[in-house]
């Protein structure tokens, strides 16, 4: 039998003992002798020993590689390992090395080395390999979260109970995944919760704010202690993610407070730092991820709440212990400019990080631009490590997604475009996680999105260590691994082409006809008629297109260049269209050639055949339907309000639509048997195709409704053509009648009511009066006060509601910071809890000299209410009735009007 024999420092840190262990695994694998002999390595007593020697340590703290490396014994032709780097070398004297830069780039070392000697069947005798990761952070996000509310509790809110997260208790699950990690070489996992602490620390000075019972503490504990210790073994840090300012539900019950607590207060801080420091001293090892916006108005008091709350309480936690890295605190930048914040937390805890959404909450580009990349190059100029989040894809969903060539693409934008340094991925379906969507088999468990999805973690993570690699080798490294998994070289050369063309379906379709990069559409649910032809009436995101997507036009700017003979500029639609198509077809005849050649592997491959066939149905709906929305916006510009001229462009719509509806019934027969639903948060925060996610998750939910657009356009276009006048075009100039008000009493000093009409004053400072107000506000009570006072340091107002009631906000149509911001699911999940979310009437008060004003309703219980909804100014302009109708409109009739066309469908 060959023997070997195996050197290392004693007292290893785990993750070198680790990687010593997987090291003796694969020698023994091929027929080695491991012999472990306890004895100090010297440069001249090692040749001592006879045979093959392989020593493996960390070159900052190994004597012997030391000792090597100072007698140009061990020298490196590639820069000497640092970090997480690694360094294999054949030495004199029949010695293997493996230096790492640290304990992490020795157990990358070990796992480099085990996997030559798998491959070689022997331990290699010329060797000199080194290697480094491009990127300091690498790892997914896992949620700590369900795909709907419970009430009372709101959204992010879970206590972590067996009944809520049996995953989270299965060990098994968890080795299985974190060896995956490893094997990618991961160095991190974000496990992200609303709080957390609740479920992780008891503080005897808040024994209300412990939301599980004794035994499922106990049990918390344990198994996150048992986590974090897995992960440490394998050099992976584990993260805990949490929202500001979110309290235990007992907690705020026993206090009288909300759960979503939107500026500091000292009882909730104190709370915090105590929290903070009981879960440091009880997890040395586990970071900790903070989100400064979504309740807390991080633009006023983010400073104060991370520097004197958050590293107060982790500081006092890290006192007395004897950690060998501080663990990382990552800030993550979403509704709040961070670098206020970092600038004063620096001097007090230096291992500080930023992070930022990649393309938003979908996946669209690998030349992000404008005001987004701005922000990651300003985060990535910080004295941090700065980190592109991967997040919520919500255009991908419910899909298998495995283009490797995209995904590199956009690894090499995180570096060279937004000087990131970290990578933060998000699974394909995050909020079922470990479950994918897939329909089970009957008798069957559901599909792991860790089996299902192995190649979308893959390829991140493979681009992640180095997004540089040659890419005709990278397609010969996917072929073959495909391959392997499915039977032949062939056979993965085509499942390798069908993943590749049908990766750039949906981010081309998503960035040039979508209303938002956010999770509050699901992109392959479709899109109405209205959503194409009349985006602005579904509150467009336009980051989308200024940001997340290639220069290009949107279908309205389009045909008014195509109209007017302008010069067109970057993508157009029928660019895009015709892109999709052929990738969908390419895709699929990919995918069929693959057929014949899969010899293992095949329920798997069946699965995959009808994601690309689901995909190619997708890319039929959306392309009839676009070429339809291009027929009825040219039919509105040129007839100029005259409805009953040039039909024919709508003959030719209602062709394409039904031509559409075909593709969208075949595609709800094939996943009724193939998924069990398409988005992963089914919560009313899901606006687009249909409001509310969890009834209409499935596309036989939303068959009925584009079956019901098309009968409405078939019937006006009937109407049209007999000479009749459509309803809707008859009824355009129908009176409209002033709301109902409801009763309330002030109780706040400082503040006054008016009447809303002409010619009245808003605020009590200053003479800005209205010159214009929509009908529905026209003589209801407002609430005024100081403009000043609400733009430097925001009002909080005590109002008592003597029923259910509406409080008509006005929010300023200007982005300028003295003006109230109106709340964004794409900032804030929690944007439409009282409703508001979209405004009810765009522009519905015009003032002298100042930006039109967009009116939203907010609802709120009979009571007295604390109205805090933070620095700016804004009006309060008059509380209706709960039961108080108002149509959603365009004050100026640019959205909601007959010229809109949305009667056609509707």
């Amino acid at each position: 039998m060959k023997t070997v024999t195996l050197g290392y420092e004693r007292n290893s840190a785990p993750r070198v003992e680790y990687g010593i262990r997987l090291l003796k695994e694969a020698l023994q694998q091929n027929g080695y002798e491991v012999r472990q002999e306890e004895m100090n390595w010297n440069w001249d007593q090692y040749r001592l020993i006879e045979g093959t020697k392989l020593y493996v340590g960390n070159r900052s703290e190994s004597g012997f590689l030391q000792q090597l490396e100072e007698r140009d014994v061990l020298l490196y032709h590639t820069q000497a390992p640092e970090r997480e780097g690694f360094y294999l070398s054949s030495c004199p004297g029949s010695l293997v090395t493996v230096a790492g830069g640290n304990d992490s780039g020795v157990l990358y070392g070990c796992l480099e080395l085990a996997r030559r000697i798998r491959q070689e069947g022997k331990v290699p005798q010329d060797i000199a390999y080194g290697d480094s990761p491009s990127f300091s952070l690498r790892g997914p996000a896992i949620g700590l979260q369900k795909t709907t509310v419970e009430p009372p509790r709101q959204t992010y809110e879970y206590p972590i109970t067996p009944n809520r997260f049996p995953w989270f208790y299965d060990r098994a699950l968890w080795l299985d995944f974190l060896n995956m990690l490893l094997e990618q070489r991961c160095n991190i996992v974000y496990l992200w919760s609303g709080h957390p602490f609740s479920s992780l620390v008891k503080l005897d000075d808040y024994p209300e704010a412990l939301e599980v019972t004794e035994e499922e503490y106990a049990c918390n504990v344990d198994t996150f202690l048992w986590l974090a210790e897995e992960a440490d073994r394998r050099g992976i840090w584990l993260v805990l993610k949490f929202y500001n300012i979110h309290i235990p539900l007992p907690f705020a019950e026993k206090h009288g407070l909300k759960l979503h607590q939107p500026k500091p207060l000292p009882i909730t801080s104190d709370y915090y730092k105590k929290s903070i420091a009981a879960f440091v001293k009880s997890f040395p090892n586990v970071g900790l991820m903070v989100c400064l916006g979504e309740a807390l108005q991080g633009q006023i008091y983010g400073v104060e709440w991370f520097t004197e709350t958050i590293l107060a309480g982790l500081l006092e936690g890290l006192k007395d212990s004897n950690v060998k890295e501080k663990p990382p605190i990552i800030l993550r930048s979403h509704a709040i400019e961070p670098q206020k914040v970092i600038e004063a937390a620096l001097p007090l805890y230096p291992n500080l990080y930023t992070e930022a959404k990649y393309n938003g909450e979908s996946l669209t580009t690998y030349t992000p631009r404008g005001k987004w990349q701005e922000i990651h190059n300003r985060l990535g100029s910080l004295q941090t490590i700065h980190i592109v989040n991967v997040h919520i894809l919500a255009n991908l969903e419910p899909f298998r997604y495995g283009a490797p060539s995209f995904i590199q693409k956009c690894m090499q934008a995180a570096k060279y475009r937004l000087k990131s340094n970290g990578l933060h991925l998000y699974p394909l379906f995050f909020w079922d996680w470990p479950y994918s969507p897939d329909a089970p088999e009957k008798g069957q468990p559901r599909l792991r999105q860790i089996d299902r999805d192995w190649i979308w973690f893959a390829a991140w993570f493979r681009y992640a260590w180095n997004p540089d690699r040659d890419p005709e080798a990278e397609r010969h490294y996917w072929a073959e691994l495909l391959g392997e998994r499915y039977g032949s070289r062939e056979a993965g050369e085509a499942i390798l082409d069908a993943y590749e063309s049908s990766g750039e379906c949906a981010p081309k379709l998503l960035r040039r006809f979508g209303i938002t990069e956010g999770n509050r559409q699901t992109m392959s649910l479709g899109m109405t008629m209205s959503q194409l032809t009349n985006p602005e009436r579904h509150m467009p995101w336009p980051d989308l297109w200024e940001s997340q997507s290639p220069q290009g036009e949107r279908l309205e700017d389009y045909i008014g260049k195509e109209l007017q003979g302008v010069p067109h500029v970057g993508e157009t639609p029928p660019d895009i269209i015709a892109d999709a198509e052929r990738h969908a077809e390419d895709a699929l005849q990919a995918i069929e050639r693959a057929c014949d050649l899969v010899t293992c592997n095949e329920s798997e491959f069946e699965r995959l055949r009808c994601d690309m066939q689901a995909i190619h149905y997708m890319v039929g709906v959306y392309a009839n339907k676009v070429r339809a929305a291009m027929k009825i916006l040219t039919y509105k510009h040129l007839v100029g309000g005259d409805y009953f001229q040039r039909l024919d462009l709508l003959d030719e719509a209602a062709s394409l639509l039904e031509k559409s509806l075909e593709n969208y019934r075949k595609l709800a027969d094939l996943t009724e048997k193939t998924y069990l639903f398409a988005n992963s948060m089914q919560t009313p925060q899901r606006k687009v195709p249909i409001r509310n996610g969890l009834e209409f998750k499935h596309w036989k939910d939303c068959l009925p409704i584009y079956e019901q657009e098309l009968e409405h356009f078939q019937f006006h276009l009937k109407e049209l053509k007999s000479g009749t006048t459509p309803e809707a075009v008859r009824n355009m100039k129908q009176p409209i009648a002033p709301c109902r008000e409801a009763p309330f009493t002030l109780h706040s000093k400082n503040v006054e009511i008016f009447r809303v009409e002409k010619g009245a004053e808003v605020f009590t400072d200053g003479d800005i009066h209205i010159v214009g107000c929509a009908e529905e506000l026209n003589g209801l009570t407002g609430v005024r006060f100081s403009q000043m006072e609400a733009g430097l340091r925001g009002v909080t107002l005590d109002i008592e509601l003597h029923q259910p009631s509406k409080v008509l906000i006005g929010y300023f149509n200007s982005k300028d910071q003295q003006w109230l911001q109106a709340p964004s699911l794409e900032e804030n999940t929690h944007a439409d809890d009282m409703g508001g979310y979209a405004p009810l009437l765009r522009k519905g008060l015009r003032l002298y000299a100042y930006p039109s004003v967009n009116v939203h309703a907010f609802q709120f219980e009979a009571g007295r209410h604390t109205l805090d909804f933070g620095k700016g100014a804004y009006l309060i302009l008059a509380v209706v009735p709960a039961d108080q109708e108002i149509q959603q409109r365009d004050v100026e009739h640019k959205n909601d009007g007959v010229d809109t066309l949305d009667w056609l469908y509707e």
